[in-house]
């Protein structure tokens, strides 16, 4: 079950100029703060209209389909100036950014994920090891991502980068009570630790139920050891004076090519400089948190669901005319929620084949017990008795 929640209006215009000035690399050199390219966002602001279609405020009205996957179009014949901006967005490399055939682009979340799957993993067979089975060691021929920042020491590679655990379409078998593991996720480029929290039965399935823990993205920080998420890629943005964001938040610019925040949804456990200046948040764990719940023998997932938010920074951006009422608010965009169920046919097969098969020789186990335990009692009776008759002497 795939559940993407989502409601126009929606501010991707925001999130473009943004990223479009804020990028320090590009040809344009547009920087927010510096004098000498005033002249520069005079002319950005005043071709606006030819680039985002005549908006007439931040937010666009548009369908769930186009914002996630198809793509919400902009810069539609372009002419001068406007065409200039157009493909300096256009080579800036945005994964969330594609050229449509008629020579316009159009901005999506996912539509580079949509039928993609290009992601190679290798992963280890288990041999030698059971519980490291399906644990992934290279992803695109690499051990380690190279998304967020490094240590400074040459060649060392920060835990950020590190892939850790399985994709999450598995985990490694015998499970203990009270043990932790971990999944990569393709998707916010990181590993991420699930934690023992409890017992469960599914449909008449032991098994044990996992979650995140706090220091998902409430822990970040060099307080930390994990100062390597705070890539500190936004200005003018509600942070901490070290580059990182408050607890709760984390920076995927580097990894979506786009400036997107991600927290849990209703920013659950998030902190309150962003949540006090959203109206109708209602976070609730039990709704929000990421969890699964696993078979402890074979490490099968039985249910679960990956629950996440992304948000965007609205902000006033300087000689931009449409942006200048704006207060700096940490935005949410959408709520993404992907849950995994073992269905019916899935649960029979698993009962008979596993369940059924383990209580059988369960039952032939303590058979097998008692009918030694009771072998012995007897053997020893029957020693004892013996024991304990007269000896008769034989006569001649």
């Amino acid at each position: 079950m795939d559940r993407i929640r989502g409601k126009p209006p929606f501010s991707w215009v925001n999130g473009i100029l943004v990223s479009l000035i804020e990028d320090v690399k590009s040809v344009l050199q547009i920087g927010e703060n510096d004098p000498g390219l005033a002249l520069l966002l005079v002319h950005l602001n005043a071709n606006l209209k030819a680039v985002f279609n005549d908006p007439r405020s931040m937010f666009v009205h548009t369908s769930v389909r186009e914002y996630l996957f198809d793509g919400v179009r902009f810069c539609i014949n372009p002419q001068g100036i406007a065409k200039a901006i157009c493909n300096q967005i256009k080579e800036s490399g945005s994964k969330t950014i594609r050229e449509q055939s008629d020579g316009s682009l159009a901005f999506s979340f996912f539509g580079h994920k949509n039928g993609s799957g290009h992601e190679v993993y290798e992963v280890h067979t288990g041999k030698g090891d059971a519980t490291k089975v399906l644990e992934i060691q290279k992803l695109d021929d690499s051990h380690n991502l190279h998304v967020w920042l490094n240590s400074s020491n040459e060649g060392e590679t920060s835990a950020c980068n590190q892939i850790n655990g399985t994709d999450a379409s598995s985990y490694p078998p015998f499970r203990q009570r009270g043990d932790s593991m971990y999944i990569f996720s393709a998707d916010i480029c990181r590993s991420v630790q699930l934690f023992y929290q409890s017992d469960i039965q599914y449909q008449g399935i032991p098994g044990f139920r996992y979650s995140i823990g706090e220091n998902f993205i409430n822990d970040i920080g060099p307080e930390h050891d994990n100062e390597c998420f705070c890539v500190d890629k936004l200005a003018n943005v509600i942070k901490r004076k070290n580059g990182c964001l408050y607890a709760g938040a984390l920076d995927l610019t580097t990894c979506l090519d786009a400036p997107v925040i991600l927290t849990l949804p209703h920013m659950l456990g998030a902190s309150n400089e962003y949540r006090k200046m959203i109206r109708g948040l209602n976070p609730d764990a039990k709704k929000h948190q990421t969890f699964v719940d696993v078979q402890t023998l074979t490490g099968t997932p039985l249910q679960g669901g990956k629950r996440v938010q992304f948000n965007m920074f609205l902000k006033s951006i300087n000689r931009i005319t449409i942006t200048e009422n704006l207060t700096t608010v940490l935005m949410p965009a959408i709520w993404v929620e992907e849950g995994i169920q073992l269905n019916g046919e899935m649960v029979q097969f698993f009962k008979k084949k596993l369940i059924n098969t383990l209580k059988t020789l369960d039952i032939v186990h303590w058979a097998g017990l008692c009918g030694g335990v009771g072998v012995a009692a007897f053997g020893l009776i029957y020693y004892i008795y013996q024991r304990g008759r007269p000896v008769k002497e034989l006569v001649k």
